[in-house]
C-alpha cells in the first residue's frame, strides 16, 4: 500500500511538531522544514505527495513556495496553513493552485479528513494515469499480441525507433502481421497525428501505379478529367505504408528511389514540386536479396528502404502466443457474430498448438472465426476447428502408417505427433516437451490415434 509522504513547512516549531504528531499517528510519513528556503532545498533530493505550507513566513513566503512547487513539481498537492485574518491570502493561494487551506487553530479531525480526502484523490489520479498509459500502450501496438521472446523483441524495436522518422523495411511470411507492425510504428512515432496511407503494391496494375502513387494533373492523359491527389500527397505529415514492395516494376522502383533521395515528387503532368514530408514503411514476404541477384529489384532502393529492418516471426516460431491470440480472436468474433461462445476447450487448444500454421496469424484468425460460426455450444471443441487443405503439408513429409492422406487438423496432428515421437525415439517426456503438452495428454492422443512404434 502506498504510504503518503507529507512535508510540513512552518517557521513555528510548535506548529510543526503538532501537525507531525497527528499525521504520524494516522500512519503517514512526515518530514518538516522551518522555512521556504529549506523546503525548496529538501525538494531537490526527496519526493513528497503533500505539502502543508504556512502562508506567512519570513524570507520566501508560502505563496512563493506554492508557485515554485507548481512550476517544478506539479504532481505534489499543496495545502496552505493560514490564520483567520489571512483569508485574502488563502484565496490568492487557491488561485495559484493550492488544493485547499487549513485555518489556525487546527482541529485534528478536520486535518485528518482533509488529508484522507486528498490521499483518495491522488490514488484515483494515479490509477487513472495507469489506465491511460495502459490504453496508450495497447493502442500503440494495435492488435499485436504476444508474450513470446520473439514478439517482445519486436515491441522493443518499435519502442527504440519511436522518436525517429527513419525508413523501415518489414519482412516476414504472409499472415505474420506486417501491416499491424506498420501501424504500430506509425502510432508510436512523432507523425501519429498524421494520416496512415497504405498502398498494396501487388494489387495495383502497373499501368495505373504511377497515377495512384503520384496523382495527376487534369489533362495529363486521356482519362485525366480532373486533378487528383496520389497516395504520396495524401500521406503528407504521416506515414506511407508500401505493402508488397517487392512487386513493383523497375520503372516505379526508380521513381520511388528519387522520392526517397530528393524528398520531393511531381504529379503526372505536373511541374510544381511537392515536398515528400512523410515516413516510408515498406513490407514484403519476398526475398529481396535474391531479387537483387536476379536483377528484379534495385540494390540502391533496397538500402534506402532497409534503414531499420524488422522481421516478423512466423507463428510456428512463437507457439506460446497461440492461446493468447486464439482467445483474442474468440472475443473479437463473438462480438461481431453475436454468438454466446465463451471458451476454447483444452483439446481444441492442443490441436491449435500442434498445428504448424503455414498461413500464420491470419490463418489462426480464420480458423477461430469459422469455429465460432459452427460451434453448437458455449465451448469450442476440436471438432469445430476447420478442415485444412492437403497443400498445407509439404509433399516430402513422411506419412503415418495407415494414414497416407493428410486432410484435417486431426490428420495433421496425428502426422505431427508420429514424427515427433520418432525424432525422440518414442521418449514420452521429451516428445511431450517438444509438442508443448503434458505427458498424460500425449498418452491419450497416442491411444486416440492408435499410433505404434515401428
Amino acid at each position: 500500500m502506498h504510504q503518503t509522504r507529507v512535508l510540513i513547512v512552518d517557521d513555528e516549531l510548535i506548529i510543526r511538531e503538532s501537525l507531525a504528531g497527528w499525521l504520524e499517528r494516522d500512519g503517514h510519513q512526515i518530514m518538516t522544514a522551518e522555512s521556504g528556503e529549506k523546503c525548496i532545498e529538501i525538494l531537490k533530493n526527496q519526493s513528497f505527495d503533500i505539502l502543508l505550507v504556512d502562508i506567512k513566513m519570513d524570507g520566501i513566503s508560502g505563496v512563493d513556495v506554492l508557485k515554485h512547487v507548481k512550476e517544478h513539481y506539479p504532481d505534489i498537492d499543496v495545502i496552505m496553513i493560514t490564520a483567520f485574518g489571512s483569508i485574502p491570502s488563502s484565496v490568492e493561494a487557491m488561485k495559484a493552485g493550492a488544493y485547499d487551506y487549513l485555518l489556525k487553530p487546527f482541529d485534528p479531525n478536520e486535518l485528518g479528513v482533509l488529508i484522507e480526502k486528498l490521499t483518495d484523490h491522488q490514488s484515483r489520479k494515479r490509477e487513472n494515469q495507469y489506465l491511460k498509459e495502459e490504453f496508450k500502450e495497447r493502442s500503440r501496438f494495435e492488435s499485436m499480441i504476444g508474450q513470446s521472446a520473439a514478439m517482445q523483441e519486436i515491441f522493443k524495436l518499435i519502442q527504440d525507433i519511436q522518436e525517429t522518422r527513419s525508413t523501415v523495411l518489414i519482412t516476414g511470411e504472409t499472415g505474420t502481421g506486417k501491416g499491424m507492425a506498420a501501424k504500430a510504428i506509425h502510432t508510436s512515432s512523432p507523425l501519429k497525428e498524421g494520416p496512415f496511407v497504405s498502398v498494396n503494391c501487388g494489387a495495383i496494375p502497373e499501368q495505373i501505379m504511377e497515377s495512384e502513387l503520384f496523382g495527376h494533373q487534369k489533362g495529363a492523359f486521356t482519362d485525366a478529367k480532373e486533378t487528383r491527389k496520389g497516395r504520396l500527397e495524401m500521406a503528407r505529415g504521416g506515414t506511407l505504408f508500401l505493402d508488397e514492395i517487392g512487386e513493383i516494376s523497375m520503372r516505379m522502383q526508380i521513381d520511388l528511389l528519387h522520392v526517397l533521395e530528393e524528398r520531393v515528387f511531381y504529379k503526372v503532368g505536373g511541374t510544381q514540386p511537392i515536398a515528400a514530408n512523410f515516413r516510408v514503411v515498406a513490407a514484403t514476404n519476398s526475398n529481396l536479396e535474391k531479387a537483387i541477384q536476379d536483377r528484379t529489384f534495385r540494390e540502391d532502393l533496397y538500402y534506402r528502404l532497409n534503414v531499420i529492418a524488422l522481421t516478423m516471426p512466423p507463428l510456428r516460431k512463437r507457439k506460446e502466443d497461440i492461446p493468447l491470440l486464439a482467445n483474442h480472436f474468440l472475443h473479437k468474433f463473438v462480438q461481431e457474430i453475436n454468438k454466446p461462445v465463451e471458451r476454447i476447450s483444452r483439446d481444441a487448444t492442443d490441436e491449435l498448438m500442434l498445428y504448424n500454421w503455414p498461413g500464420n496469424v491470419r490463418e489462426l484468425s480464420n480458423a477461430v472465426e469459422r469455429a465460432v460460426v459452427v460451434c453448437r455450444s458455449h465451448t469450442i471443441e476440436a471438432v469445430d476447428l476447420p478442415i485444412v487443405s492437403p497443400e498445407c503439408m509439404g509433399s516430402n513429409e513422411p506419412s503415418v502408417p495407415g494414414h497416407p492422406s493428410v486432410k484435417t487438423l486431426n490428420d495433421l496432428e496425428k502426422h505431427h505427433i508420429f514424427n515427433i515421437l520418432n525424432e525422440n525415439e518414442w521418449n514420452i517426456a521429451r516428445s511431450a516437451a517438444s509438442l508443448g503438452i503434458d505427458r498424460s495428454t500425449l498418452y491419450s492422443k497416442i491411444k486416440r490415434y492408435d499410433l505404434q512404434k515401428i
